[in-house]
């Protein structure tokens, strides 16, 4: 299985020496290494009827190399641990080594070497690498009042396509799975605006979102401004109107994220002060900013995209979109800090201001409960509340 995996990773540029000996060596040009990890494990992170090895491959990476990007660095090389019980299908795991290979050189890098050994269940273990070119990093503590905030990528497509998959509504092909996995939890909790006002004061706590395929990562829950639009019938949707309503392009969105990688450096050279990947949630994500800068940052509900396939998928399901934008993670978009004289790259979208004070609020309001994933949280299973 080693070789056969290891087979499909091609030598990066980066990369001094590969798999086949005790250890990889890259280059470090800049003489400082960006380093970050995460882990995933099925039935937590990931479900195999509901994603396909390379899909779970496609995640694992870009969950990773976001992060690098996110702090304004190059990525150079990415190691990988995967742990599997011994009956794990060999083609499930080339289909893993596939996803992680392609996703790897869509941000210009390579798997440079990793372990694999036996377990109860698929766990992987990922570590990324970068090189920050010469440039400081760009660190969660730099925000300033006055700052613009700037959002590279999209959010909340990744929740809608766990929202439906959540459902049972979309119909699933091509999985890959040899056993159903357990039922995902889903999480809701009320939005209250008060009378007059245009943006949300109060956001949920979670609700039905993830990381990599996460029947456990509860980031997004309905949001409601007022009685919002009735859920329409329930059942089997027919695959030819999923893709009218450009469902496809959701699930896809959850499946297989996909970060601007090339704007974190590019974001880097501008003079961002601050910038993180948002993989929680953009108001849990750009809370930690807040909260490390000593900052207020307002975002403006307004100005983030939410295109006519979220709508229709919110109207179906009987939320708000808007939840999905703002607490639902793992887009992997990247929010950055950048001085208002700086100019905004092709890719980004200014979506809020820097501010004395702490916090976040959205639209001015001040947000009740911070929405996103807690991965030590427990699931609330109470029904979503109209405002009274």
């Amino acid at each position: 299985m080693i070789r056969a995996v290891t087979a499909r990773f091609r030598r990066g540029l980066d990369v001094l020496v590969g798999p086949g000996d005790d250890a990889a060596v890259l280059a470090a040009a800049d003489g400082r290494v960006v380093v970050t990890t995460d882990l995933l494990l099925e039935g937590r992170h990931f479900r195999r009827d509901w994603s396909s090895g390379e899909d779970v491959g496609h995640k694992a990476a870009a969950q990773n190399l976001a992060d690098v990007a996110a702090m304004g660095a190059r990525p150079t090389g990415l190691f990988l641990g995967l742990a599997a019980p011994g009956e794990t299908e060999l083609a499930w795991a080339l289909a893993l080594a596939d996803g992680l290979a392609a996703e790897c050189a869509r941000a210009g890098t390579t798997v440079a070497g990793g372990d694999v050994s036996s377990a109860d269940t698929i766990m992987l273990g990922v570590t990324a690498l970068g090189d920050l070119g010469g440039r400081p990093p760009v660190l969660r503590s730099g925000a300033r009042p006055g700052d613009t905030v700037v959002l590279a990528g999209s959010v909340g497509p990744s929740a809608a396509g766990l929202a439906l998959l959540a459902s049972g509504d979309y119909p699933l092909s091509g999985s890959d799975s040899p056993v159903p996995s357990p039922p995902t939890p889903l999480r809701t909790s009320p939005l209250r605006v008060p009378s007059g006002a245009t943006e949300p004061a109060a956001l949920p706590r979670g609700g039905a979102g993830s990381s990599g395929d996460h029947p456990g990562h509860d980031r997004n829950a309905a949001v409601h401004r007022d009685a919002g639009p009735e859920p329409v019938a329930r059942g089997d949707v027919e695959a030819e109107e999923v893709a009218m309503r450009g469902w496809d392009r959701l699930v896809a969105a959850h499946r297989r994220p996909r970060p601007p990688y090339q704007l974190g450096p590019t974001l880097a050279a501008l003079g961002a002060r601050a910038m993180c990947d948002i993989s929680d949630g953009l108001v849990q994500d750009i809370g930690h900013i807040a909260a490390a800068s000593g900052v207020r940052i307002d975002l403006r509900a307004a100005a983030l995209p939410i295109d006519e396939a979220m709508r229709s998928a919110a109207v179906h399901l009987g939320v708000d979109p808007l939840d999905w934008a703002l607490t639902g993670g793992e887009d992997h978009a990247l929010v950055a800090c950048l001085p208002p004289s700086a100019p905004l790259p092709p890719g980004c979208l200014r979506i809020g201001s820097v501010l004395p004070g702490t916090g976040v609020t959205v639209g001015g309001h001040p947000l009740l409960r911070a929405g996103g994933w807690n991965h030590f949280g427990n699931p609330d299973p109470s029904p979503p509340r109209r405002p009274v």
